[in-house]
């Protein structure tokens, strides 16, 4: 079983500590997602599981073997980076074959899963052709297919979409996740777009300095945050988080409510908020408003609802959907 164990895993570079001490199950199969701003150490721990960074204190198992000291190549794991890195004068079969060809894996077997794994990303008639001639995203499918014919237990995956335009990025993401079910196999990705953690994750570890903030499936992390920072993390547009008095009304440092989770009433309503600005989205509009007590807050209507700048409307937060934390950022019962 392809699990992915760390058990009290401490990081250092010097005297600065990056990752304090973090123990965490990846199981067999799952697709899990590190996601956390710049700087939160979810690129380190994927370079710790990869034998490219070295582990300070503590221990890596992937399927239940001590991995801690034991060389890159001999993991059983496929790294995909940011940066596609193919050979410009090889074409895609030689590309994808190449990692085979310098561990001296028999032609004819190389030629075997060169194939296979062109067939699975769809490559298939792209085999004869150059770097130069492929667009991002079969680039991208390239460097995949030389993780999928190294047979891994593990696939790690570094902010693979990043240098993709917005179309080419959705439409990776749901090729990735086709693959993951076509292959079973175990996944573990990094990025900072909370979007793409959301779509592609069955598991997701938001991380925060170095630590982790809180693990579960995206509607868990979503409908029932832990701590403050997960709840204005995930979400787009993210959370609002309210403090001061309105939060005091209900025993609460800092209450926390979702736009979509606030009726507009127009006329009446808990809230009386004025339109600062009207985002229409086609299936959505965003209002931004000022709330009397709150501050800023956004809430969401209908696509063909119309609002101006200076309109005075009536928001009903929904009392069930309200989200409770004190001073620490610590979600209250």
């Amino acid at each position: 079983m392809a699990t992915v164990q760390f058990k009290n895993v401490n990081k250092c570079f010097g005297a600065t500590e990056v990752i304090p001490d973090i123990s965490l199950n990846i199981p067999h199969g799952s697709f899990t997602v590190f996601v956390g701003p710049s700087g939160c150490g979810k690129s380190t721990l994927l370079r710790m599981v990869a034998g490219l960074e070295e582990v300070s204190a503590g221990s890596i198992a992937i399927d239940q073997q001590d991995v801690t000291f034991v060389r890159p190549v001999d993991r059983g794991v496929a790294m995909v980076f940011q940066s596609y890195a193919l050979y410009p004068h090889m074409n895609v079969e030689q590309n994808i074959g190449f990692g085979l060809k310098m561990a001296k894996v028999p032609a004819d077997e190389v030629k075997r899963r060169v194939h296979a794994a062109a067939e699975t990303l769809q490559l298939d008639q792209l085999l004869k052709r150059k770097p130069g001639e492929l667009s991002g995203g079969q680039r991208q499918r390239v460097a995949i297919g030389r993780a999928i014919v190294r047979e891994p237990k593990v696939f790690l995956f570094d902010e693979p979409l990043s240098n993709l335009d917005a179309a080419l990025r959705t439409q990776m993401r749901i090729e990735l996740a086709q693959l993951h079910k076509r292959l079973g196999a175990t996944m573990i990705y990094v990025t900072h777009d909370q979007v793409e953690a959301m779509t592609l994750a069955d598991q997701i570890v938001v991380l925060n300095k170095g630590r982790i903030e809180q693990v579960g499936s995206p509607m868990e992390l979503y409908l029932n945050p832990r701590t403050l920072f997960v709840a204005g993390f995930i979400g787009s547009p993210k959370m609002n988080l309210i403090n001061g008095a309105t939060a005091g009304r209900f025993d609460a440092h800092t209450l926390g409510i979702r736009p979509e989770h606030i009726d507009i009433c127009h006329d009446a309503g808990q809230w009386q908020g004025k339109v600062i600005i009207s985002e229409q989205l086609g299936s959505d509009t965003y209002l931004h408003l000022d709330v009397p007590g709150a501050g800023n807050i956004i809430a969401r209507a209908p696509g063909d609802a119309s609002f101006t700048a200076g309109q005075q409307v009536g928001l009903a937060p929904r009392n069930d959907c309200l989200h409770r934390f004190d001073a620490q950022g610590q979600a209250l019962e």
